[in-house]
């Protein structure tokens, strides 16, 4: 049985972990919609072992949202300075590995341009390895690199960054787990309380279909959303390649996200 099979016997297995309506209560999120069916990761999903600990049993705590909250505070955007959309001139000297150009656009449900949007980057370094304290694996850090950019989309959606290939890494899920090279992608709506959060995989790469978070997505065609393409377009000659991840915010062809509370909310 491959791992693909074997990862989705297990997750149907797994009681449901969805909350329950509170009755008699009224709606107060009548102006979100739950995203189309498929098109994001369950939040329980046993092969990946820390939702079991995180995933919610009980019914959510809804609480009402003000104008303020839903349309500011802005968060981040006088703070993006000039080398922050380029991971690889950040400090004095050049970091190790292999440069890659990541660029793409943000997109509606409707494929027209999200413009002025905040787009964060993280990964590791071309090691494998996260300068934070608790990263202790074996492989070496990279002073010239800290793995981390911010841009804001332009008039047409459209972002670019240019930084490093991330090394795969081991994360003691299971035995013998390792993570496949990816890039976080954090992205800011008109509010904090809008954010959303991905990751964006690289074609080819073997360790796809042994990892539980990947796996988590329940179809195949919302996985692929997450894998990059290569792009000979924006490949920078005898200088670094270039790679293609575009991200919807709605609709049929939205991409997954690791924090979209909406298909908790049914009915909607």
């Amino acid at each position: 049985m491959s791992t693909l099979k074997q990862a989705q016997k297990r997750a149907a297995k797994a009681p449901a972990a969805r909350p329950a309506p509170s009755a008699g209560k009224p709606n107060t999120l009548m102006s979100y919609r739950p995203p189309d069916r498929g098109t994001q990761p369950d939040l329980l999903f046993p092969p990946y072992a820390s939702t079991v600990k995180r995933a919610p049993s009980q019914a959510l705590v809804r609480l009402p949202s003000t104008l303020s909250e839903v349309t500011g505070p802005l968060f981040g955007y006088d703070r993006i300075h000039a080398n922050d959309y380029d991971l690889t001139a950040q400090h004095n000297g050049d970091p190790i590995g292999e440069r890659i150009i990541v660029s793409g656009r943000v997109l509606d449900a409707n494929g027209r341009p999200v413009p002025h949007t905040l787009v964060e980057i993280w990964q590791a370094n071309a090691a494998g390895r996260y300068p934070h304290p608790r990263d202790q694996h074996d492989a070496p850090t990279d002073p010239n690199f800290t793995g981390c950019g911010r841009t804001l989309t332009d008039s047409e959606g459209r972002y670019r960054f240019v930084t490093i290939r991330p090394g795969e890494y081991p994360w003691r899920n299971h035995y013998n787990a390792w993570r496949p090279a990816h890039i976080h992608f954090s992205l800011f709506g008109p509010a904090f309380q809008t954010r959303l959060v991905t990751q964006m995989y690289f074609p080819g790469d073997p360790l796809l279909e042994y990892d539980p978070m990947y796996l988590s997505i329940p179809t195949e065609r919302a996985r692929k959303r997450l894998i990059s393409t290569f792009d000979w377009e924006t490949t920078i000659p005898e200088m670094a390649l270039g790679y293609r991840f575009d991200v919807v915010l709605r609709g049929r062809e939205e991409t997954p996200m690791e924090n979209d509370m909406r298909h908790l909310l049914k009915g909607l």
